[in-house]
């Protein structure tokens, strides 16, 4: 019986994680802004399920709460770096309040967690952080620049993180889901005051993007399980089998790119 600690539980994929975690008989600290979202669930499991109420945009909370978390149950086992919203526009369209306010939940936020939890998957000599990105990490889509810019700095921070904790025993895995029906671009996001200038391009998006909301998110949560039940887990992991073709399409287009301006590369000695 592991001890997880869940940001963003109260909804979407970190909700379903919860689930599946408890259902499997694991104990979870779920933490949320909202915690009214929780209260069935933990009518249902009284005796598994702590709930923590937390912004982790806060550091001085995050760590209050991780004190809390690990008072909860004893340890923390699995720490899952799931909050996140979306700042949806166009890069010139968004306000410096807007761009602030974003970093502070998806960039500072997994790393104010990250904080609070080390000191104790150190002292136990165990650990496993996942750190909830998307499949476009690595590569921006226009109206959603921001978004995939903090999703890619946490990609990089994961990979700095596993070699830094390797040595206490603690496991790190980035974890790129696809499109799920997780409320991210209703309840999760903000939007930018629309530029006239940008109208174009922006039905153009609306016409690729279609309608479609995407799969479930209790659909990814068996991944996860099976996840963190490997001895040896990997740094990177797509969850969602259309994603995985579209990274490697993405991965493809990459190379052949760098390929072609080869000869404008090697001209310089570094």
């Amino acid at each position: 019986m592991r001890v997880w600690f869940i940001t963003g539980a109260s909804r979407g994929l970190g909700r379903a994680f919860a689930e599946a975690a408890l259902s499997r008989g694991d104990r979870v600290v779920a933490a949320a802004r909202d915690m009214a979202p929780l209260e069935g669930l933990r009518a249902r499991h009284p005796d598994t399920l702590a709930c923590v109420p937390l912004d982790v945009s806060n550091r001085a909370a995050v760590h209050e709460g991780v004190d809390r978390a690990v008072a909860a149950f004893g340890r923390l086992d699995i720490v899952v770096n799931n909050a996140g919203a979306m700042l949806y526009g166009m890069v010139e369209e968004a306000t410096e309040t807007q761009i602030r306010a974003h970093f502070d939940v998806n960039v500072l936020g997994p790393i104010w967690v990250t904080q609070a939890v080390l000191p104790h998957l150190r002292a136990q000599g165990s650990g496993h952080i996942l750190l909830v990105t998307t499949m476009g990490t690595g590569g921006g889509m226009a109206s959603a620049g921001l978004y995939a810019a903090g999703k890619s700095a946490i990609d990089s921070l994961g990979q700095a993180l596993a070699m830094e904790v390797e040595p206490f025993g603690v496991k790190v895995t980035i974890v790129q889901p696809g499109g799920y029906d997780t409320g991210l671009f209703t309840i999760g996001t903000t939007a930018t005051t629309p530029d006239p200038a940008y109208d174009p391009l922006r039905a153009k998006l609306t016409e690729m993007w279609g309608d479609e909301a995407g799969p479930d998110p209790s659909t990814a949560a068996p991944v996860v399980m099976r996840l963190v039940d490997l001895p040896d887990p990997p740094l990177r992991l797509i969850v969602g089998s259309r994603s995985f073709d579209l990274v490697q399409q993405m991965n493809q287009a990459r190379a052949e790119e760098y390929r072609a301006w080869e000869h404008l590369s090697r001209l310089a000695p570094g």
